[in-house]
């Protein structure tokens, strides 16, 4: 439970190295929606190879570029594809690589947008989509019969279970269908999946690989065959671009990940093993309580995970009497966070993956961020003790 986390020797000068910058330290922004041409002929020549040559920046960018093959470089992957936000990532990828009538098998507790999108648009579409637990390799070699997909989170949404992925890659494999993971949690930095047989990695880059709170972004990488069919396919008709700007935040972002990832490992656990020893806290679902990184595909934890108090209105006095620690939606930037998941059952009108496989309403989802652990760790104490006697916090 108290290993150090492991990030791979040359991902530090890969990220601080940048090339045709002019000289300049920090690459420029390309900050343009077109580029023009001196002649037809070299307007053709352009054209003739779009992937190469920028024309538009919905297409390609430099500055775009640059970033998506960074983070291929550090996912170990062929080559990537920018997206203006998680989702976008999500879509196209999905939206581009099946079609009415294929089966998708994914596992129970992935992000809630994601289970809405197939659970929804793609249901309407005829593609059918079968969700299984992760962690019972029988239950997903059996779904996998005819199937086209393979969806996968590790750690999952919520419930952190850490699932085999080498053996899931390969049950995908032998079924001839494509396996695809979300890798938010684990940033390239502790898990990268291309190394253990998955096909296609996904990131909500807004998360830790821009680490400021500051971008909306997403990325796939992964199968340069893929990729291509993602860029021919979805990406020209979805329209949800990276912009020059975000990409060049998320190139700034990503200089300082080995670092941010170490802290995020060392705090987290530590807010975490406190907790786990907390009378107040019924139960704390952070992945290194329950395993080891020895013998997995993670090389180091992150900082985000989930508690249980009492009951719901225990966790919402929690929540409101924390000072330090901000409330808020999405995670991975350098403030610690706290989402109560009662809020997440309440969205009217719409079903998501907390409903569909019992999320407890008296849990609080946390993010440790950057600040000192021993004021963090004093915050979230103080709040549980104003639970105790609610009218004092």
């Amino acid at each position: 439970m108290t290993s150090e986390p492991t990030i791979p020797a040359d991902f530090a000068t890969i990220l601080a190295e940048d090339s045709d910058t002019g000289g300049a330290a920090v690459p420029p922004i390309v900050q343009t929606s077109l580029f023009t041409f001196g002649s037809v002929d070299a307007m053709e020549t352009a054209f003739r190879a779009p992937e190469r040559n920028p024309i538009y920046t919905r297409g390609m960018n430099p500055t775009v570029r640059a970033f998506e093959t960074k983070l291929a470089t550090i996912e170990r992957a062929d080559d990537a594809r920018g997206f203006a936000s998680g989702m976008g990532a999500i879509s196209a990828t999905l939206l581009g690589l099946l079609r009415t009538g294929d089966r998708v098998v994914c596992v129970n507790n992935v992000y809630p947008d994601a289970y809405r999108l197939m659970t929804g648009l793609m249901a309407r579409m005829g593609i059918d989509v079968v969700f299984v637990e992760g962690r019972d390799l029988d239950s997903v070699q059996e779904a996998m019969r005819g199937a086209r997909l393979l969806y996968l989170e590790s750690p999952t949404s919520m419930t952190f279970d850490v699932l085999d992925l080498p053996s899931l890659a390969e049950i995908a494999r032998a079924a001839g269908a494509v396996s695809v993971i979300d890798n938010s949690w684990a940033s390239p930095a502790f898990q990268r999946p291309v190394e253990h047989g998955v096909d296609l990695v996904l990131h909500s880059a807004s998360k830790y690989l821009s680490g400021h709170s500051d971008t909306v972004a997403g990325v796939v990488c992964g199968r340069a065959d893929l990729i291509a069919e993602i860029n021919r396919v979805a990406y020209p008709s979805l329209g949800a671009k990276l912009s020059p700007f975000d990409a060049w935040l998320l190139i700034r972002g990503m200089r300082t990940l080995p670092m941010r990832m170490r802290q995020h490992h060392r705090a987290g656990l530590e807010i975490a093993k406190r907790l786990d020893a907390h009378p107040a806290v019924t139960e704390v679902r952070h992945p290194a309580l329950h395993g080891t990184l020895e013998g997995s595909t993670l090389s180091g934890w992150s900082s985000l995970f989930a508690f249980g108090l009492s009951d719901p209105q225990t966790a919402r006095r929690f929540c409101d009497a924390l000072r330090l620690i901000r409330l808020g939606v999405s995670w991975g930037g350098h403030e610690s966070l706290a989402f109560p998941t009662q809020l997440g059952l309440i969205q009217p009108g719409l079903t998501n993956s907390f409903h569909a496989f019992g999320v407890p309403d008296d849990m609080v989802r946390l993010h440790v961020g950057l600040e000192d652990v021993e004021d963090i760790w004093r915050d979230v104490e103080r709040a549980l003790e104003a639970c105790e006697a609610p009218g004092e916090a």
